[in-house]
């Protein structure tokens, strides 16, 4: 005959160790940052200056292929200062978000300086983009480096043969220098 009496402590406890443990497992799950509505608000106001930054960005391309299809450098220059403002209206708070869209946009409004005529804003807005983007370079599909050719473009002469730029334009740059002397 069998005893209903369990035959030690430990086999009696068992189960009830075994769901302790399981609650145990729910309890030392860890918990979320606490970090509060503050870091939401922060986050919100993020997203919202991109999207107003985007918006902007997309107003200034549009202008700039109307000012590619008439080639005038009144528009040229309005892209500049509408792409400009921009990145200025963007603001300190989101100013590391989507770095790479920016570099994009800003190198657009460096070149229509210089398609407008403004040789001067196009140089001061090449170290404005080298200074906000710690250096960072944009590459051209042939490989050639935005600043150096910029810096080629601007500065003239010999220095487009030794600079990462696009043949064709290292080789008008030398042929301006051969006839500037």
């Amino acid at each position: 005959m069998r005893s209903t009496r369990p035959r030690s402590i430990a086999t009696a406890l068992l189960p009830a160790l075994g769901l302790a443990g399981a609650l145990s497992a729910c309890v030392s799950a860890p918990t979320p940052p606490a970090e509060g509505i503050g870091y939401r608000q922060a986050r919100f106001a993020e997203v919202e200056a991109m999207r107003a930054y985007r918006a902007c960005r997309d107003e200034g391309m549009m202008l700039d292929r109307q000012a590619r299809a008439a080639g005038e450098a009144g528009r040229f220059l309005a892209v500049a200062r509408v792409l400009e403002g921009c990145e200025a209206a963007l603001g300190s708070a989101a100013a590391s978000l989507n770095i790479e869209e920016r570099m994009r946009a800003y190198a657009v409004s460096v070149q229509s300086r210089l398609k407008g005529g403004d040789v001067a804003g196009a140089r001061v807005g090449l170290e404005r983009f080298e200074t906000a983007f710690d250096g960072r370079d944009l590459f051209f599909e042939d490989g050639a480096s935005f600043i150096e050719t910029l810096r080629a473009v601007l500065d003239g002469g010999d220095a487009g043969a030794a600079a990462n730029v696009p043949r064709p334009l290292a080789d008008e740059l030398a042929r301006v220098s051969r006839w500037s002397r």
